[in-house]
């Protein structure tokens, strides 16, 4: 996912609120550069938000002891793993996030025919090895119906559209990503940093979300020393869609509670909340 339409409806309201955003693409996605493109690796976007994190320290007007990150779905679940990483931050929100790849991959294969799900681990699989010689990634789509080979085809994958660019502004926007990730997806548990993150953590879940899961993030956040948990109605994209503004309104109030001065509240102090989605 790239940063336009995965930030733009919260980075603006942030900004609105007077807090400066940077937002910012993962390495071989969308303007980041980086090659071969479109691959996913966990290691690597937690390296660009530790970069993002450490220029925004350099900005002015950028009071390094007021940022916060901000993430959604597999990004939301990077937050945990930065979060634990950076004890100095203010505050850090996990919207939607994918914390725990074991327990989200029985349901994944659930939502897959038989036939797909064969066709996607042996893309993967033809993915991965021919990385290894230096041929070009094997690209699925990002969300497809049930039956298609994608990375994700549970019931509400197909709302991005609809929820992230319904006016087709990014015409762009590459919604395709190297098939080996349907072998790394299962295996990865950014959930398991909780215990460590030392700043206030705003979890937002929607209640029938079937993409990530609301349990594995609820059961996650109770394990950070000062959690917060949001439940939304609806499904994945629901934060984009009908329950936007009770989002919008859960998160700047956890921004101005963590990012404004004490005796402050009123004013206007710029923090940093890192935006972006796989």
């Amino acid at each position: 996912m790239t940063k336009e339409p995965a930030s733009d409806l919260f980075a603006a309201r942030f900004n609105d609120a007077g807090f400066a955003v940077l937002a910012f693409d993962h390495r071989r996605f969308g303007e980041s550069g980086g090659t071969p493109r479109q691959i996913v690796r966990f290691d690597e976007q937690v390296a660009d938000w530790h970069a993002a994190i450490e220029y925004a320290t350099g900005l002015p007007d950028v009071d390094p002891d007021r940022i916060s990150l901000w993430g959604f779905s597999l990004a939301g679940g990077h937050v945990f793993r930065v979060a634990a990483d950076h004890p100095q931050l203010a505050c850090a929100i996990a919207q939607t996030p994918l914390v725990d790849g074991p327990a989200l991959a029985p349901h994944a294969l659930r939502s897959m025919t038989p036939l797909a799900a064969l066709r996607l681990f042996g893309r993967g699989v033809a993915d991965a090895l021919g990385g290894r010689v230096g041929r070009p990634p094997l690209l699925v789509p990002t969300a497809g119906p049930r039956g298609a080979v994608a990375s994700l085809t549970t019931p509400d994958a197909m709302d991005g559209d609809r929820a992230l660019d319904p006016d087709r502004h990014h015409a762009n926007w590459e919604q395709t990503v190297a098939a080996r990730i349907a072998l790394q997806i299962g295996t990865y548990q950014p959930g398991r940093h909780a215990s460590r993150i030392r700043c206030p953590l705003q979890v937002v879940v929607c209640d029938q979300d079937q993409s990530v899961l609301p349990g594995p993030a609820v059961r996650a956040a109770r394990n950070a020393p000062q959690h917060e948990v949001v439940h939304l109605t609806g499904t994945h994209y629901a934060p984009f869609l009908e329950s936007h503004e009770q989002a919008v309104a859960a998160e700047i109030s956890f921004l101005k509670k963590h990012l404004e001065p004490t005796g402050q509240r009123d004013g206007r102090t710029r923090g940093t909340p890192d935006g972006r989605h796989p």
